[in-house]
């Protein structure tokens, strides 16, 4: 096992030990873990750092302070096995989900005593458990849905696809997502786009709401953009966004996997 990493998973182990102790009530938290990938096939499974990444991502929920309990929800009976074997509640779930939300919708109905649900992705090993809280704050403020926004930092994220950005209005709800550069900066400079975000892809759902837009087929501007959020703001539901200083680097290629290697084998800076 790579060592870099122990300090702070002590830590984090700790901080889920307290909780349980407390008897905190929260959310359930869902790690959709899908087994096959295009960039980085079997990306669940990999253990280079002597933890299978959903492993990583498992420890990384569960020491957030208002999530009572998080599943790995998967479509690979290889994955469900692994799991249970390093101690990750797991369940397998339908292989004919379209996406991870819906595999969070199978595993929300099964689970009706809680009536707040986050999806993590199960590709998130450096999600950062006080952002989780954040999100549950905003659903116990009211909001029905959450999500998470950074700011853009470079004219070539804004340009990026793969980035996806979002505008906010006044109240800080989202106006619209999109992986094009928006607002579309008439008069000005371009790169000027001071009121665009970068989208963090993680949700934090009403049950409710959560189990309504699985009801809901694809709609066109889901369609268009690729993106499942959408249908959502298609609906009229209003996605309430908390502001956070720095991405999470998720991992879709091997590279970013040999990145996230080389940083857990680095002494914490003092």
């Amino acid at each position: 096992m790579i060592d870099g990493a122990g300090k702070q998973a002590s830590a984090r182990e700790s901080r889920t030990a307290e909780k349980q102790q407390s008897g905190e009530r929260g959310a359930l938290a869902v790690i959709p873990a899908r087994l096959h990938s295009q960039r980085l096939p079997r990306k669940p499974l990999l253990r280079e750092s002597g933890r299978y990444l959903f492993e990583h991502v498992y420890h990384r929920v569960a020491a957030a302070q208002r999530i009572s309990r998080a599943i790995l929800a998967t479509d690979a009976p290889e994955i469900l096995d692994a799991a249970r074997a390093v101690g990750v509640p797991a369940v397998l779930t339908d292989v004919r989900h379209a996406s991870g939300t819906d595999r969070v919708i199978e595993v929300a109905r099964a689970h009706p005593e809680f009536e707040l649900v986050l999806n993590v992705q199960g590709d998130e090993p450096e999600i950062d458990p006080d952002h989780l809280d954040l999100l549950v704050e905003k659903l116990r403020a009211g909001a029905a849905v959450a999500t998470l926004a950074t700011p853009i930092r470079s004219a070539e994220e804004m340009a990026d696809p793969a980035a996806v950005k979002v505008v906010l209005d006044l109240r800080g709800r989202a106006l619209y997502f999109s992986r094009s550069p928006i607002p579309y900066a008439r008069e000005r400079a371009a790169g000027a786009h001071d009121r665009a975000l970068r989208h963090v892809g993680v949700y934090a759902f009403r049950r409710a709401t959560l189990l309504e837009f699985g009801t809901w087929p694809t709609s066109e501007l889901e369609s268009l953009e690729a993106l499942e959020q959408l249908r959502l703001l298609e609906h009229g539901v209003a996605i309430e966004v908390a502001l956070i200083d720095r991405a999470p680097r998720g991992i879709d290629t091997p590279a970013d996997y040999a990145r996230f290697l080389a940083e857990l084998a680095s002494p914490p800076v003092a």
